[in-house]
């Protein structure tokens, strides 16, 4: 365990020093901390109830002020919400997760397929056990237009959603070496993950807070993948440059 200790805290130390990812580490290791804060912040206002006020108001926001059961703007907007819902949904998701992870598996690009596996499915899995431990019940004050029966808190779709665009986005951005395109897939990425997380709440099946702190654990959760997943590249570089090194020496010594 010490050993195990000792070797992480070097690599931390050597992953703030040196190399070129030193600096994009740092920062996604300062995201995924802030996030992570964000949510146990959220979940104990909750908990004590201080977001009610808030969630109401933003929820009814989105309902007709004479008539709450009706959501504001015409009709297309409410059936382009539930269709665009449905892109943050676990089939929809889990059809994507299988077709990327076969497109991986045919190239053979088995670090990458793990990291789409734990980044997303962990995701999923994360989402579902904070669920059961808060087990916060949907918003009652209108009418549900899209029937859910699991728990409230964090918003499911809000959670795998921004665990997968930010999990896909960090493999396309390594594609290229263009600041604008990077800049451009980042960008996409938060504007699909935004998109689905407020139809989650103008369809009133999510209280606001709920979706916020759907969007901070899928942050933590897929910058936390993002940095276990470089510092164990570069442990695996350091072994083979060290393998490497070994071998030139007794074909020297030879």
């Amino acid at each position: 365990m010490n050993r195990t200790i000792r070797r992480t805290a070097r690599a931390l130390l050597n992953e703030l020093r040196s190399s070129p990812l030193s600096l994009a580490s740092m920062i996604v290791a300062a995201i995924a901390s802030a996030a992570l804060f964000v949510f146990l912040a959220i979940a104990d206002e909750v908990d004590e109830g201080e977001t009610e006020r808030l969630d109401q108001a933003v929820l009814l926001f989105f309902r007709h002020a004479g008539d709450p059961e009706q959501t504001i703007g015409p009709p297309w907007v409410r059936e382009s919400a539930i269709e665009f819902t449905a892109l943050g949904g676990i089939p929809v998701v889990t059809l994507l997760v299988i077709t990327v992870l076969g497109f991986l598996a045919i190239e053979r690009r088995w670090g990458a397929a793990l990291f789409v596996s734990i980044g997303i499915l962990g995701g999923m899995a994360l989402s579902t056990s904070l669920k059961l431990f808060y087990s916060r019940p949907r918003p009652d004050l209108v009418t549900q237009l899209d029937v859910i029966h699991t728990k409230s808190f964090p918003s499911g779709h809000a959670t795998i959603t921004t665990c997968v665009v930010l999990t896909l986005a960090v493999m396309l951005i390594r594609l290229t070496d263009n600041p604008r395109g990077r800049v451009y897939i980042f960008v996409m990425a938060v504007i699909y993950a935004l998109l689905i997380g407020v139809t989650r709440v103008y369809l009133g099946v999510h209280w606001p807070s709920d979706v916020l702190a759907g969007w901070a654990i899928g942050t933590f959760w897929a910058c936390f993948c993002w940095v276990v997943m470089t510092l164990l590249q570069r442990w695996r570089d350091t072994d083979r440059a060290r393998a490497d090194n070994g071998e030139g020496q007794s074909s020297t010594a030879s």
